[in-house]
């Protein structure tokens, strides 16, 4: 999917993977101006039980599969994204739905978009979603 805005202004619930509970880390930031934008913010990360006050599921796979989610926001190194795409395309397989994947500045990997894109799922690279959020926001 090329247009971003359209992706954002779709999209009600995002899960982001590598959601940190540290205010100085740009994934907490992200998490807080999505909400602050009205967006419903699924946080994972193993290391917290909550994040700003929203509970933080320790995986992906742990979050029910009744909860529809749009965009999964990977804040993760580089070389974790192909596995979290792989749990990203289980769970669509489970569930029928077809979130957006969605990879920070630096990443991507070639590995997790080819998966993403045989899977049939949109795969949006090397994006900040903070700052696509804040240009959709300015109009």
């Amino acid at each position: 999917m090329s247009d971003l805005s359209s992706v954002l202004n779709a999209a009600k619930t995002v899960a982001i993977i590598g959601c940190s509970d540290n205010p100085l880390r740009a994934s907490n930031h992200a998490a807080h101006s999505l909400v602050e934008s009205g967006y419903t913010v699924l946080p994972v990360n193993p290391k917290y039980r909550t994040v700003n006050g929203i509970a933080c599921f320790p995986s992906f796979n742990v979050i029910p599969e009744e909860l529809t989610i749009d965009i999964i926001n990977i804040f993760r190194n580089s070389r974790h994204t192909l596995d979290a795409v792989e749990s990203v395309i289980a769970r669509s397989e489970r569930t029928g739905t077809k979130p957006v994947i969605w990879t920070q500045p630096g990443v991507s990997s070639p590995e997790a978009e080819l998966a993403a894109i045989r899977a049939g799922l949109s795969y949006i690279q090397d994006r900040c979603i903070m700052t696509e959020l804040a240009r959709i926001n300015r109009f």
